[in-house]
């Protein structure tokens, strides 16, 4: 196989194989936990400006299917690095192999890297900018390319990964046998069929396949979308989603928000829980080497229940900051951070971790019923 080099921001060079397209990727060297999901990961828009490490040895076993992206035009990391890469791929929901999938999308990835090694130096040295290069093997040269990247900070990656114009989502949670029952759910309008407006700033669309799945009607709006046009839509709830980098780089999406506070129920995920802490005057904070993966234990406070959560994220929302407008609710037990909230007088609540996983466990799926109990509490 043809040789590559992933180099790292303070100079740690790994040499391995290329698989996936030729070139040269340049992002910000990440892991990530989970032992599956590869397909979920790549085309999470979250990831844009990332290169994914996977911690877990092999990829790529079960190919690639039609079902499984997080959203539309391929993947949306930088690169992709695994310690073992396999092209030969069985899975009866299989259409092809992971490295023709990158190939097609022109996504770089390196294997037989020792992936251990370069996690261990990550969680000690912080996620840094890296280069992978197919096409160029001499590391001093691919250094001087990146030695002066300023990362993700302070960089709108909202609007890259955005929709451009506004769509209705009816595709409800995928099951397991029987026929397709995706049009039976679209017609399943009843008198508690709520209104939900979602902002995209890099939406999954398992977090819209959850929402369809409780009899929500979804429109999905673009990242910029005035607050007063979707005030004029009259939802009974809006849902600030998931995406990737810097929340404090989304001005508009966090004087948006401050414009709907008070007057519709809201809901964040991930960067939309950070945007949220904005718009009620916190601050947010980044995390050393962020949050990835699919096994991360969180605790809901106000019962002492704990939940196997799926993460994905950089920056973190100081809770203190806000002050008594808000309660904390959940808290990674990891680390220790904050994730998640509600308000104490308006019906807005939010959470860092992902409860629609994709891929990752099913724990906290009952937080998209909490978001409609809300709504139908004020409607």
């Amino acid at each position: 196989m043809k040789k590559a080099l992933l180099v790292l921001q303070d100079g740690l060079v790994f040499e391995g194989e290329a698989f996936g397209a030729d070139g040269e990727a340049v992002g910000e060297v990440v892991f990530n936990t989970s032992m599956t999901g590869y397909q979920e990961i790549l085309t999470d828009p979250s990831y844009k400006g990332q290169i994914v490490t996977m911690t877990y040895t092999q990829m790529g076993n079960y190919g690639i299917n039609e079902e499984d992206t997080e959203s539309s035009g391929g993947p949306k990391v930088e690169g992709f690095v695994v310690k073992e890469y396999l092209e030969y791929h069985s899975n009866w929901r299989s259409r092809g192999s992971l490295g023709d999938y990158l190939k097609r999308h022109g996504i770089v990835g390196i294997s037989g890297i020792d992936t251990r090694a370069l996690t261990i130096h990550i969680r000690n040295y912080g996620a840094q900018v890296g280069i992978i290069s197919t096409e160029d093997t001499a590391p001093e040269k691919l250094f001087a390319k990146i030695k002066d990247h300023p990362g993700i900070g302070g960089i709108d990656l909202a609007r890259l990964v955005t929709t451009k114009k506004e769509y209705k989502w009816f595709e409800p949670l995928w099951q397991w046998g029987g026929k397709d029952t995706t049009e039976l759910r679209t017609h399943k309008a009843t008198s508690d069929t709520y209104r939900v407006v979602v902002y995209d700033f890099g939406v999954k669309f398992s977090i819209l396949r959850n929402l369809a799945e409780e009899n929500l009607d979804v429109t999905v709006v673009p990242a910029s979308t005035p607050a007063e046009a979707v005030l004029e839509m009259n939802p009974d709830g809006v849902l600030l989603s998931n995406g990737p980098g810097d929340p404090e780089a989304v001005t508009y999406g966090i004087e948006n928000t401050k414009k709907l506070l008070g007057k519709k129920p809201i809901f964040g995920i991930c960067l939309g829980h950070q945007i949220l802490g904005l718009a009620l005057g916190g601050r947010t904070y980044k995390l050393k080497f962020g949050h990835h993966g699919g096994n991360h234990p969180v605790k809901y406070l106000p019962t002492g229940e704990v939940e196997i959560t799926s993460q994905n994220h950089n920056y973190c929302v100081d809770i203190k900051s806000i002050g008594d407008k808000v309660r904390l609710t959940h808290r990674n037990l990891y680390d220790g951070t904050e994730e998640g909230m509600e308000h104490v007088e308006l019906p807005v609540f939010s959470v860092q971790h992902h409860p629609e996983a994709g891929p990752g466990p099913n724990d906290a799926r009952h937080i998209f019923k909490r978001f409609r109990e809300m709504m139908n509490q004020y409607a």
